[in-house]
């Protein structure tokens, strides 16, 4: 139980027992009244009324959004679960797969190219390990309020320029394409917007399709630095838009669940866009794809 959940609760319980108490007192004297004002009678009658009214408005008011609240916590813990059982996946995977690797090499007489070979994939195995331990620990400092930014004004290109080499390095994609100013200067984390474009770049890899054409741009329009991810791949339903950026939150079809994932991704990106005053939305794309769009003001 969340604390306003607590506090209404708590208060609705009081309420009760003091209305309670004071509807008991005037029935007491009521009684004693009876013979005497009919009048006095007929005025308290209709405060009773009226306030036991009331109370009963509070209460389904109360009731209602103790209602909202428990959906939500069971909501959370349902996303929870899936998170521990998807999380215990994701880092068994990875170990497993290095284990194997470097086994092979040290039991094996390979070639000087074979080792190097799955040495390499080791060291993506790892690298995604290291990311998702990244997204985990970005988000209970973020929770925690334990996250601060460090702003600088820098080349965005150099940056894009270097996530592009990054997810080119491991990923069998096609080369991504940058479309963004040559003089496109922002202020901003640096390592927090590595942060923000790595989950975007990662999650259009993830949910675009063996055949996904990512693009990565930025510009700057009416006082305003906008840049962002979209792809060419299936897009997002409507439904789902706002709700992707939800911690845990993953989109419940089957081809969905089939992808590797914790659903701490886009849940980061929005809270490390916020920290930055900015905003961030998923929009369509022409003919088809995903459009992740960040507008932050200079």
């Amino acid at each position: 139980m969340n604390k306003r959940t607590a506090l209404i609760f708590y208060f609705l319980s009081a309420y009760v027992v003091v209305q309670f108490l004071w509807w008991g007192f005037h029935l007491i004297e009521l009684t004693s009244l009876a013979g005497s004002n009919s009048i006095m009678i007929s005025k308290r009658t209709s405060m009773i009324i009226g306030e036991g009214s009331i109370f009963l408005l509070i209460l389904f008011v109360g009731i209602w959004q103790i209602r909202l609240s428990i959906k939500r916590e069971m909501r959370l813990a349902e996303g929870q679960r899936n998170f521990l059982l998807s999380v215990t996946h994701e880092l068994k995977t990875p170990l497993a797969a290095n284990k194997l690797y470097i086994q092979t090499v040290t039991k094996r007489d390979l070639t000087k190219q074979q080792a190097n070979e799955l040495l390499n994939k080791a060291i993506d195995e790892n690298s995604r390990l290291e990311r998702m331990i990244d997204n985990i620990l970005n988000a209970s400092r973020i929770e925690n309020n334990a996250l601060e930014i460090s702003k600088n004004k820098y080349r965005f290109i150099d940056q894009v320029q270097g996530v592009k080499e990054r997810f080119e390095s491991f990923s069998t994609i096609q080369p991504i394409q940058i479309e963004v100013d040559n003089d496109l200067i922002i202020n901003a984390d640096q390592f927090i917007m590595e942060s923000i474009l790595g989950n975007l770049v990662e999650n259009a890899i993830k949910y675009g399709g063996p055949n996904v054409q990512i693009v990565i741009y930025g510009f700057e329009k009416n006082g305003t630095h906008i840049f962002g991810v979209k792809d060419n791949g299936p897009g997002i339903s409507k439904e789902h838009k706002t709700a992707i950026f939800n911690k845990f939150f993953r989109i419940g079809n089957e081809d969905t669940r089939l992808q590797k994932g914790t659903g701490l991704g886009l849940f980061i990106v929005a809270k490390l866009v916020k920290m930055h005053q900015g905003t961030i939305r998923c929009v369509d794309c022409e003919p088809n794809g995903a459009n992740f769009e960040i507008k932050i003001m200079i």
